[in-house]
């Protein structure tokens, strides 16, 4: 597939009530059979899949791959979601983070998240040094988080890169509440251990 087109919500982004709501008629009628209203929904949630799958994986085509299949997939599931008082981005994400880990186990493929992702909703004030120093603070970020375990990554990448509560983030990952707080710990001690002195 070709590469999402910017979001025209950003990732992380808080929903709207009216949002919400308005996704779920998206869903009632694309279990009706409304093929248009699965491709409202495919436009809507396209970009915040795309981001997970690449923070999560690291390589931009194989992203682009899963993202497809997630899709795919929901379409063919689709009758089988109902209300549960959350979006339904976070089902298609659940999707997503699902292939992930079959692809995992099945390539045993070792998640690294690498310079080529840049958060895109970084903005440069500054000067030329000062863009310098954000592009090397940023990718020794991400080369740090790469060296987290699998369970520390994902929590970092959930709740700082996506922008999920601690709510949102134990419920993608099927933990309680409690679990993710000390797995958020543990992760950000660690990732202060990992970087470099001059960035703590």
């Amino acid at each position: 597939m070709s590469s999402p087109a910017r979001s025209k919500q950003p990732s992380g982004a808080p929903v709207t009530a009216d949002e919400h709501a308005e996704a779920w008629q998206l869903v009632d009628k694309a279990q009706r059979g409304d093929v248009a209203a699965f491709g409202l929904l495919y436009d809507r949630y396209v970009d915040q899949v795309f981001r997970y799958v690449l923070f999560r994986v690291g390589d931009r085509t194989l992203a682009e791959d899963v993202t497809s299949e997630t899709f795919l997939r929901a379409l063919r599931r689709i009758t089988t979601v109902s209300y549960q008082g959350r979006d339904v981005g976070a089902w298609f994400v659940t999707i997503a983070r699902n292939l992930v880990l079959d692809h995992v186990k099945s390539s045993r493929y070792r998640l690294e998240i690498t310079t080529a992702e840049l958060d895109d909703n970084r903005q440069v004030t500054a000067g030329p040094e000062q863009a310098v120093l954000d592009e090397a603070t940023t990718s020794e970020l991400l080369r740090c988080v790469s060296e987290l375990n699998d369970d520390q990554r994902e929590c970092i990448v959930l709740r700082f890169l996506q922008g999920l509560s601690v709510a949102e983030t134990a419920e993608q990952m099927g933990r309680n509440e409690g679990a993710i707080k000390a797995l958020q710990h543990r992760a950000v001690r660690r990732l202060a251990q990992l970087l470099p002195a001059e960035l703590r």
